[in-house]
Order: structure tokens, then C-alpha cells, then sequence
């Protein structure tokens, strides 16, 4: 799996990280920006779908 670099301001790092750990939503905070990736992308293709410009299966 590639690995990526990015710069975060800290407040939102610190907010990623409550929800990382033991019987929290995430197990790790890569976990977590996956998740927000994935969650991203599939909104975008649904904006795309609504304005005609891709088709969603």
C-alpha cells in the first residue's frame, strides 16, 4: 500500500484522535483518514450522479 505525506492543522489532528483507540470508532489514526477519504469520494460521486456526469451502479 502507497504511503502519503500531508500537512493537518492540529486542532483537527486533535480531533481525529478522540475518536482513535480502544472502543472508539477507529483503530488507528490512518484508519480514520481512509474512512474520511472513502466517506469523501463517495459523496463526490453522488454530486457527479445528480449533475448527469457519471453513472453510480
Amino acid at each position: 500500500m502507497p504511503k502519503i505525506s500531508l500537512d493537518m492543522p492540529n486542532e483537527l489532528l486533535e480531533d481525529l484522535r478522540n475518536h482513535v483507540g480502544d472502543d472508539k470508532k477507529f483503530v488507528s489514526l490512518a484508519d480514520s483518514i481512509r474512512t474520511a477519504c472513502r466517506k469523501l469520494l463517495d459523496q463526490l460521486d453522488e454530486v457527479d450522479a445528480r449533475h448527469g456526469r457519471i453513472e453510480v451502479d
